[in-house]
C-alpha cells in the first residue's frame, strides 16, 4: 500500500475549519492565532489528538504567566496511557512498536503488545520494591529498547525518570543523579561503541557508592560481568495475572514525568523537571504537524517508521520515544554513527535506515556534514526508496550540506522512483532540553531554502530581540519566547523559590523590562534571525555554554575535570558553533612553570576530560597561554573571547577597565586574527 502522505499540517488546518470554523489566509496568520488565543489553540491540540483524561477538561490555562503557568488544572493523564492506547490498532495492522539494531547489525522488532507487557512486568517489579508516585528512577543505559520500556514502566507508576548515557564518566553522572536522590538505579554492565566493548561495571559501582538514597539496583548485563543484582532481562520476561491486569496510574496534568539536565556556565547541571501533560501536548504537534511524522496504522501514513539517531544523553532520545505517543513505529540504533577510528564508515546509519525501512531519518547537523565530507555513496547503502523526509538539529545545518544531499537524493529518485526524493524535504528544527521541544522547525506547506528553517512553530511566541529588547526582523538577535508553553519546566529539582530557574531563563528580561507592564520573557540563549518571509536562521549559542552537536555541557564541568590536574593552573574553553562553519572548540590552559604542553601533557588533559565528563567534549586543539582573561571580580571572560574568534571587534566585546588583567588580551587578539584568516571567516 502506498499512502497519500497528505501533510499533517494540512489535515490539521482542514480539521480546524470543519470542527471549529477557523480558517487562515497564511501560515503566519495561523501561528499568530496560536500564540494569541492560547486557550483555544491548546484545546484544539488536546482534541485533535484525542488526549485522554479520567476527569473532565474544564480550564486550559488557569494562570497565563512565566514562570508558573498552570495548564489544564484538574485533568488526570499519563504519558504511558497515551502510548498504550495504540497497542490494539497498531498490532492489528501488523506493525511493530520498535525496530532496533546495534553495531552487530542484528535487526530486532518489538511488538506493541510486548512493549506493553514488558513495561507492565517492570512496573509490577518496581511496585514490589516500594516504588510509587514521585520516587526517582535513575537509568544508565544506551539507546536500546529496554531503555524505552523502563521509561514507560516508570511513567506508568508516576515515578520520575532520569537517564544518563553510558559514555558519560562517573563524576558527570554522579553530579546529576546525586541531586535528585534516586530510589532505583537501572544500569548496564557494558556498551559497544565504535567496534569495542567498553566495560561500565566499575562506573556502576562508583555511582552506587555515591548515591546513598538507592534501595534497589537492576542490571542490564551482557553475560560478561558477574553481579548479584536482579537482571533486567529476567524481570522483563515476567508473566502473570498482576502483569496482565496492570494499568498506568491517572496523574495530575503537571505530575513530574522526567528530570533532564541542561548545563549553564556555572555550578552543577540543572535538573529540569517536565510534566506528563505538557510533554505530550507539545511533543505531539512537534512530531506530527511540523516534522510531518504520521501514525503508522492510519491510511494517510500507513507504515510510517521514524528514526532519529541519538544517545540517551540527548533530548532527541526523548523526542524519538515520543513517536510512540502517536502510534508511530520507532527505529533506534545503538552505536557509533561513523564506524571506528581505524575504519570510519559514515554509511552506517544509512544502511540501518535501509534495513529498517525508515521513512523519516533525523540526526545532528554534524552527522550530515561528516557524510558530505566523506563523500558517501548513497547507492551503496541499500534500498532507501521508502525514505521521504530528513530531520536535522543540534547545531546549524549549512546550506552546502543540505544542497549536497538534495542533489544526491534527486539522482536516487531517478532510479528508485521516489517522488519525495526528487525534492527531499528537511525538517530542520531548533529547540532544547530546557523545554523538551522546539521553537523553530519545518512546515510541509511552505517553501524551503537550504540552510534555513521554515518557520516559528505553532504555539511558540518566539521573537529575535535587539539590544533594546524589541522584536527585530531581518536582524540577528536574542531568541526569546514571550508566552508560556505547556512543556516549559515545572521547576528545577531542589530549587528553593525557583531562584535558579528564574536566573537561567528570566533574569535578562524580567518583569516590566520594557516598560509595557508585561511579565518576564524566556531568554533561550541562541542567536536568531527571522527573515521577512518567516523563515529562520539560528547562529549558535549567545552564551558560553558548550554545545557539541546538540549535547550541552557547562564550562564549569570541563574546568573541574581539567583543573584537577596538578599541572594545570587555569583554563578557558569556548565553543564556536556557528552557521556555515565547522564546530571548533579550542581549550586554553595555564600550566605550572616548567611544564610543557607536549603530546603527553595534551593526552593527560584529554584523558581528564574523558574520565571526568565525556569524550564527546574533547577540544579540537589545546593551547598553552600565560593568563586566562578575567574580570575584576575574577570571572573567566569566555564570551568576549568567543566573540573575538567570531570576528567581532575587540572594543565591542570587552571593557578593559573591568578586567583584572587586560594586557593578556593581546595574545588572544592575535590568535583570533590568525584563526579567522586561516578559516576564511
Amino acid at each position: 500500500m502506498t499512502p497519500p502522505f497528505v501533510p499533517r499540517i494540512t489535515l490539521y488546518r482542514r480539521w480546524l475549519k470543519e470542527q471549529r470554523g477557523l480558517s487562515f489566509e497564511s501560515y503566519e496568520a495561523l501561528r499568530q492565532w496560536s500564540v494569541t488565543d492560547l486557550d483555544q489553540f491548546w484545546r484544539t491540540i488536546w482534541d485533535y489528538y484525542d488526549l485522554q483524561s479520567a476527569t473532565p477538561v474544564e480550564t486550559v490555562l488557569a494562570e497565563r504567566k512565566m514562570p508558573g503557568a498552570v495548564w489544564f488544572p484538574g485533568t488526570k493523564v499519563n504519558y504511558a496511557h497515551q502510548v498504550f492506547r495504540h497497542v490494539a490498532p497498531a498490532h492489528a495492522a501488523g506493525l511493530p512498536a520498535i525496530v532496533s539494531a546495534g553495531e552487530d547489525g542484528v535487526l530486532k522488532e518489538l511488538s506493541w503488545p510486548e512493549l506493553r507487557r514488558q513495561a507492565a512486568a517492570l512496573a509490577v517489579h518496581l511496585q514490589a520494591q516500594g516504588v510509587g508516585p514521585g520516587d526517582r528512577i535513575a537509568a544508565y543505559l544506551p539507546n536500546i529498547p529496554e531503555a524505552i520500556i523502563a521509561f514507560l514502566a516508570c511513567a506508568s507508576l508516576g515515578a520520575i525518570w532520569s537517564i544518563c548515557a553510558p559514555d558519560m564518566a562517573a563524576p558527570a553522572v554522579i553530579d546529576r543523579f546525586r541531586q535528585i536522590e534516586p530510589k532505583v538505579l537501572i544500569a548496564c554492565d557494558a556498551v559497544v561503541y565504535a567496534g569495542k566493548r567498553h566495560d561500565r561495571a566499575g562506573v556502576v559501582e562508583d555511582i552506587r557508592r555515591s548515591l546513598p538514597s538507592l534501595t534497589h539496583v537492576i542490571r542490564h548485563g551482557d553475560g560478561n560481568t558477574a553481579s548479584s543484582d536482579p537482571q533486567l532481562a529476567a524481570i522483563l520476561a515476567g508473566t502473570g495475572a498482576a502483569i496482565d491486569a496492570f494499568e498506568p496510574a491517572w496523574l495530575p496534568f503537571d505530575h513530574p514525568l522526567w528530570i533532564v539536565y541542561s548545563s549553564g556556565t556555572t555550578g552543577l547541571p540543572k535538573p529540569i523537571v517536565h510534566g506528563h501533560g505538557g510533554v505530550m501536548l507539545v511533543g505531539l504537534p512537534l512530531l506530527s504537524l511540523h516534522n510531518d511524522i504520521g501514525c503508522s496504522y492510519q491510511a494517510n501514513s500507513f507504515g510510517e517508521r521514524f528514526h532519529w539517531y541519538s544517545s540517551t544523553g540527548w533530548i532527541m532520545w526523548n523526542s524519538q520515544a515520543a513517536g510512540l505517543l502517536n502510534g508511530t513505529t520507532c527505529c533506534i540504533f545503538d552505536g557509533s554513527p561513523g564506524g571506528s577510528k581505524d575504519k570510519p564508515d559514515w554509511t552506517t546509519l544509512w544502511r540501518f535506515v535501509s534495513r529498517s525501512n525508515a521513512t523519516f531519518f533525523g540526526a545532528g547537523a554534524a552527522f550530515f556534514a561528516n557524510c558530505m565530507k566523506a563523500d558517501i555513496d548513497l547507492n551503496a547503502c541499500g534500498d532507501l526508496s521508502r525514505l521521504r523526509a530528513l530531520g536535522s538539529t543540534g547545531s546549524p545545518l549549512g546550506a552546502d550540506t543540505q544542497a549536497w544531499f538534495n542533489t544526491r537524493f534527486a539522482a536516487l529518485a531517478a532510479t528508485n522512483g521516489s517522488s519525495a526524493q526528487k525534492d527531499m524535504w528537511w525538517a530542520n528544527i531548533s529547540g532544547g532540553t530546557d523545554f523538551a521541544g522546539a521553537f523553530i522547525g519545518g512546515n510541509r506547506e511552505l517553501p524551503q531554502t537550504p540552510g534555513a528553517m521554515q518557520c516559528r512553530l505553532l504555539g511558540c511566541a518566539v521573537e529575535a530581540f535587539d539590544e533594546q529588547g524589541r522584536p527585530a526582523i531581518g536582524e540577528v538577535g536574542e531568541l526569546v519566547c514571550t508566552e508560556p508553553l505547556p512543556s516549559m519546566p515545572l521547576r528545577f529539582w531542589n530549587d528553593a523559590g525557583d531562584a535558579r530557574y528564574r536566573a537561567s531563563y528570566f533574569e535578562t528580561y524580567p518583569d516590566n523590562f520594557d516598560g509595557s507592564g508585561r511579565g518576564p520573557v524566556w531568554r533561550h540563549g541562541d542567536w536568531l534571525k527571522i527573515e521577512p518571509d518567516g523563515s529562520c536562521v539560528i547562529y549558535g549559542r549567545s552564551d558560553a555554554t558548550i554545545n557539541r552537536h546538540g549535547l550541552r555541557m557547562g564550562t564549569s564541568e570541563l574546568y573541574t575535570a581539567i583543573e584537577a590536574l596538578p599541572e594545570v593552573l587555569d583554563s578557558l574553553v569556548v565553543d564556536l558553533e556557528y552557521l556555515g562553519r565547522n564546530s571548533y572548540m579550542p581549550l586554553f590552559v595555564v600550566l605550572r612553570p616548567g611544564i610543557d604542553l607536549d603530546a603527553p601533557m595534551k593526552s593527560r588533559i584529554n584523558g581528564a576530560i574523558e574520565a571526568g565528563v565525556s569524550r564527546r567534549f574533547l577540544p579540537n586543539e589545546i593551547f598553552a597561554v600565560a593568563e586566562i582573561p578575567r574580570t575584576l571580580s575574577g570571572k573567566k571572560q569566555e564570551l568576549p573571547i568567543k566573540k573575538l574568534l567570531l570576528g567581532q571587534p575587540i572594543e565591542k566585546v570587552v571593557n578593559k577597565d573591568a578586567m583584572a588583567n587586560p594586557a593578556c588580551l593581546d595574545w588572544y587578539l592575535n590568535f583570533a586574527q590568525n584563526y579567522l584568516a586561516s578559516s576564511n571567516c
